[in-house]
């Protein structure tokens, strides 16, 4: 498979829907994990094992339970989302968003217990003390984030079940390489898992600058 149109388009649609699973995700996981980290309530410690099982989702299970969901006959079939980018978004978001709140919740729990009350004690806000233990825990954070993209970039089972990997429309990086492989084009499967393997790594390069200079 030369590098053409093709390949620009599938690269695109894999930095478009794994960067916008990711964005939802932390948008999630970030006060989810807050919120279990700090909150004193029955159940949580049965919330935090369900966030830490979720860590480990098989992504061919959450591939089928979604494709089952947006199929015509399933309970959001009428949305007719299945076999679309949305799709894959959905599959994407939740494999990673329980990565983004179990780490959230670790990082801060890693936090001196005393600082909450410290921030409280000075007339702190109820949302000026979560940003303050937000700029603590930066760093892992940070950390949370890289792992939330890294589950969802890398992923294939679930996009392949609900995306169908349809040619100009949901086929993306990770689906194209099984595609090549099956086909016995082992030439073309290893050129596409490199420029993967190059992607990631630009990115998370990019995250990790980010983190080193938060340090400072």
């Amino acid at each position: 498979m030369p590098f053409d149109s093709e390949i620009l388009e599938i690269t695109l649609l894999s930095l478009q829907v794994s960067a916008l699973a990711t964005v939802i995700s932390l948008l999630v996981g970030l006060p989810l994990g807050t919120w279990l980290a700090l909150g004193n309530f029955r159940g949580r410690s049965l919330w935090l094992s369900i966030i830490n099982t979720g860590m480990a989702l098989p992504p061919v299970v959450v591939g089928l339970v979604v494709a089952m969901t947006l199929w015509r006959s399933g309970p959001l079939g009428e949305l007719r989302l299945i076999y679309t980018p949305w799709a894959i978004v959905l599959a994407q978001t939740i494999i990673a968003a329980p990565v983004v709140t179990g780490l959230t919740a670790a990082a801060l729990e890693a936090l001196d217990p005393r600082l909450q009350q410290q921030l409280l004690g000075i007339g702190a806000s109820r949302v000026q003390m979560v940003w303050h233990l937000w700029r603590e825990a930066r760093l892992p954070l940070l950390a949370a984030l890289m792992a939330g993209f890294g589950s969802v970039i890398s992923e294939v089972g679930a996009s392949m079940m609900v995306g169908g990997n349809i040619k100009g429309q949901t086929r993306v990086l990770t689906t194209a390489i099984v595609l090549e492989t099956s086909k016995g084009e082992f030439d073309s499967a290893l050129a596409l898992s490199a420029l993967l393997l190059v992607l990631t790594y630009l990115i998370n390069l990019a995250l990790t600058w980010i983190q080193q200079r938060a340090k400072k």
